[in-house]
């Protein structure tokens, strides 16, 4: 764990329901980053637990490539992007802890529903829900754990929770893996209907609900603590919650505007016809309607949030959009997670479809080497990103871009490889790689904007990863997949977004320490009563 320099206070101190009002000791906050790190896990099992049954699946419901990325991918990501950003804001003014188990409570009773599914239209709503759910975790554990551990030692802490992102995708792929194997041999024809991809649903999703009690017995802190900025309650968190969620569920979202004016009603509308239009040409193009219908709603989501909060709320608007150095780290590290995504959902499809490999014995490689090769990356990562930051103040960004670059030649010989061996021997440093950059853009994120704004700056941090990674990643790669009937080639056809990705990290090293110097002078100029 990260230990903490400042005083100690012993942990008996904090009785249960008590807000911290003083700083807690190294062993107190270290066992709440323990604790966040595993709800992080439980997080990842849930969501990727899609990969290992995917075969399954398509099998038994009829579906096709393009289908299982819409389902691991878009059906989720666009939900947990969109509820992110209430969920954000919620995170910034109300109990942070009480937001989090709420939130575990609902997607782990949402995967264990996806266990009754009969159909692919009732799959993709509980995937839904489950992405609804987990929009709770990272806004609430970013912003909890920037007020346990200070800024030098933040990428180091936020490295620990990251990798509960790859210990909890290895799991998955493990313990699904052994559940259908195991269930499929007991009962071939299924029990009461229930066969092993859906036995291995509600296998996964029921721990969540009573890892949820002991999360709901974490303190919350005050605000800024770590920093010396307390910054004041909320007197109406919930009223602020609506007026996000109006802003982004069509049609509430154009009263929203018409209350802020007509040109912001204007301006919405043209969005809305602009997006309207792109969605209906990818359609046509592709034939996938779900798809673009769901990308389409969190685009028009997103731009209609945006319009509002510069309004509702200049000085965060001014430090997230009208930022570039934020944007850029949107739209590098967004880039990253659009290969990174695809590659962790089709690993073991293209191991077993493409190069034969049983599904127990590729989920238990597949899943732990790339469990450890992310928690080996995420932590070196974020420790080398820390001591990089205190000569050089964009030197974070210079690990990010490694994360970019470093893992081209890896992915390249192991997606045009026909030697099982030699895939699976490149798992592990192909996950070292790729996942070292994740924490110093997490990092990044939170320094740019003031202690009040760090949920909503989450929330905005996985737009960018969710609705370029995830929505589009995955099914990206089923849809070439299905027009070049190569599941390799489709993979590595995602590389070609990287020297975008690289151009725009490298103007966020060139941009970053001014942006990061003048946070609370912008924030100020627009507005912030500091």
């Amino acid at each position: 764990m990260v230990a903490t320099s400042s005083p100690a206070a012993k942990p008996a101190g904090f009785s249960i329901g008590r807000t911290l009002t003083e700083v807690p000791s190294t062993a107190y906050s270290n066992w709440v980053l323990g604790l966040l790190a595993v709800v992080y896990a439980i997080n990842f099992v849930d969501r990727q637990i899609i990969s290992v049954l995917a075969l399954d699946i398509k099998r038994d419901l009829g579906l096709t490539d393009a289908d299982l990325g819409f389902l691991y991918g878009t059906a989720f990501g666009v939900f947990y992007a969109l509820f992110g950003i209430p969920m954000g804001r919620l995170a910034d003014s109300w109990n942070r802890v009480r937001l989090i188990t709420i939130g575990l409570a609902v997607w782990s009773a949402m995967t264990a529903l996806s266990g009754l599914a009969r159909n692919g239209a009732q799959l993709t709503a509980a995937r839904i829900g489950v992405g609804v759910g987990e929009a709770t975790a990272s806004p609430c554990a970013y912003s909890l754990i920037s007020d346990y551990f200070p800024r030098n030692k933040r990428a180091s802490a936020l490295a620990v929770y990251s990798s509960g992102m790859y210990l909890g995708a290895g799991l998955s792929l493990f313990i699904g893996a052994v559940i259908v194997k195991a269930w499929d041999a007991a009962y071939p024809g299924g029990l009461n209907g229930i066969v092993g991809w859906q036995a291995s649903f509600m296998a996964v999703g029921i721990p969540g609900l009573l890892l949820a009690l002991v999360v709901a017995t974490l303190r919350e802190p005050v605000r800024g603590l770590s920093e010396g900025l307390p910054t004041r309650p909320v007197a109406h968190p919930f009223r602020e919650f609506f007026a996000e969620l109006m802003t982004i569920i069509f049609p509430l979202s154009l009263i929203a505007a018409a209350r802020q004016g007509a040109r912001v009603l204007w301006r919405n509308l043209l969005g809305l016809v602009i997006i309207t239009l792109l969605a209906y040409a990818l359609i046509v193009l592709t034939g996938d309607v779900a798809q673009w219908v769901a990308v389409g709603i969190g685009f028009y989501a997103i731009y209609s949030w945006a319009v509002a909060l510069k309004k509702r709320d200049a000085p965060a608007f001014q430090l997230i959009w009208g930022t570039p150095a934020f944007l850029a780290v949107l739209v590098g590290y967004g880039l990253i997670a659009f290969v990174n995504y695809a590659v962790l959902f089709w690993s073991l499809p293209y191991a077993e479809s493409v190069l034969g490999a049983d599904k127990s014995t590729a989920g238990l490689i597949i899943g732990g080497g790339g469990a450890a090769g992310g928690f080996i990356g995420l932590n070196i990562g974020g420790r080398v990103a820390d001591r990089l930051r205190r000569s050089n103040p964009g030197g974070r960004i210079l690990v990010i871009i490694f994360a970019a670059l470093a893992p081209v030649i890896p992915l390249v010989i192991m997606f045009s490889t026909d030697n099982l061996t030699v895939f699976y021997a490149l798992i592990l440093p192909m996950t070292v790689l790729h996942s070292t950059g994740l924490s110093a853009a997490a990092a990044t994120t939170q320094d740019l904007v003031l202690p009040r704004m760090r949920g909503l700056a989450t929330a905005c941090y996985f737009l960018s990863i969710t609705m370029i990674g995830l929505a589009l990643g995955p099914y990206m790669v089923g849809r070439v997949s299905i027009w070049t009937g190569d599941l390799g080639t489709a993979i590595l056809s995602l590389l070609l977004v990287m020297p975008v990705s690289t151009l725009a990290l490298v103007l966020l090293y060139r941009w970053l320490p001014k942006a990061e110097a003048s946070v609370a002078e912008r924030a100020h100029a627009a507005g912030e009563p500091l």
